[in-house]
């Protein structure tokens, strides 16, 4: 076993489960999560053939260490995180939105931008700008949740509001958050060597409170520069060098796949799936500052975390 793409465990109180495209989450007496980081590994809203080894284990533990620093900002559902691949926290009431914030010009922004929109998700951008230019206040680009197996939506703070997907007072809130949890990633990344180009938050009620949720400023969620180099490179033209999902996004389009019908996946060789690896623990020890200790794939995995999770919810009863 050089992976874990699936798990089946049965907790004393668990009420539920649910499969998302990374991660499988235990609901126990409808009071309490445990999320664990699978090593799947999806793109285009599809999950890939095989899982990335240690990816599941640089998620959780990148969300984790940043949902310790923001904890001042906002609070979070995390409890603790007893295993490499495991984080325990509080059930959320969830918003059906989730808030990205961009700090420059890239990706889906840029295509729409290059294709004539000079609005996006009712922020207006102004003439004149290029492909990963930073703008001059990071910008919120909310999104609805897709249903599963469905995509997300763009859609604007007005919208949101008149749709009554958020109360007005606790957009307000849920905005003011989004942009100082950006800030602290952003500092936290400037002080590592990195750029936070741009991420996505998901928040909640906890009761009554906003509450942030799920995974933050992860290579899933976020999309990292080097800031060496940025500023020559973004002179000449030229793409900068990169920590996020979208290497992986890039091989497979350039292999003709982008998750439309009737494409087949290209195949995920053994070279390809530790390069793909490398580059996720790559991003760990960039963006932590510290050395990933990979936890080995033994016969014994699926015990240890059954039974880290275990010991955790008991101390919880």
């Amino acid at each position: 076993m050089d992976s874990i793409v699936k798990t089946n465990f049965d907790f004393k109180g668990q009420t539920g489960k649910y499969t998302g495209k990374v991660r499988d989450v235990y609901f126990i007496n409808d009071k309490y999560l445990v999320m664990i980081a699978t090593d799947r590994i999806s793109a285009f809203d599809v999950v890939l053939p095989r899982g990335i080894p240690y990816k599941g284990q640089v998620l959780n533990q990148i969300a984790s260490q940043f949902l310790d620093k923001t904890t001042d900002i906002v609070r979070n559902w995390k409890i603790a995180s007893p295993d490499p691949m495991v984080t325990v926290g509080y059930k959320c009431q969830p918003l059906p939105v989730e808030m990205i914030v961009r700090g420059y010009l890239t990706g889906s922004s840029w295509r729409s931008y290059k294709d004539g929109a000079r609005e996006i998700c009712g922020v207006k951008i102004p003439d004149g700008m290029r492909e990963h230019q930073k703008f001059e206040h990071p910008i919120i680009t909310p999104t609805t949740k897709a249903e599963i197996g469905g995509h997300d939506q763009d859609i604007s703070k007005e919208e949101i509001i008149k749709k009554g997907l958020i109360p007005a007072d606790i957009y307000e809130k849920v905005e003011d958050y989004t942009l100082k949890i950006f800030q602290r990633g952003s500092e936290i990344a400037d002080s590592q060597g990195l750029i936070l180009v741009d991420t996505k938050y998901e928040f909640g009620l906890l009761d009554g409170e906003v509450c942030l949720m799920d995974e933050i400023h992860t290579p899933d969620s976020s999309r990292y520069f080097y800031k060496e180099g940025y500023a020559e490179k973004f002179a000449k033209g030229e793409q900068q060098k990169q920590l996020s999902k979208e290497f992986v996004r890039e091989w497979l389009m350039d292999n003709g796949f982008r998750g439309q019908a009737g494409q087949k996946v290209p195949e995920m060789t053994d070279a390809k799936v530790s390069e793909i690896s490398n580059r996720y623990i790559e991003l760990y020890e960039a963006v932590t500052g510290t050395k990933f200790v990979k936890t080995p794939y033994d016969d014994k995995v699926y015990e240890r975390i059954e039974e880290n999770i275990k010991n955790m919810l008991a101390r919880l009863e």
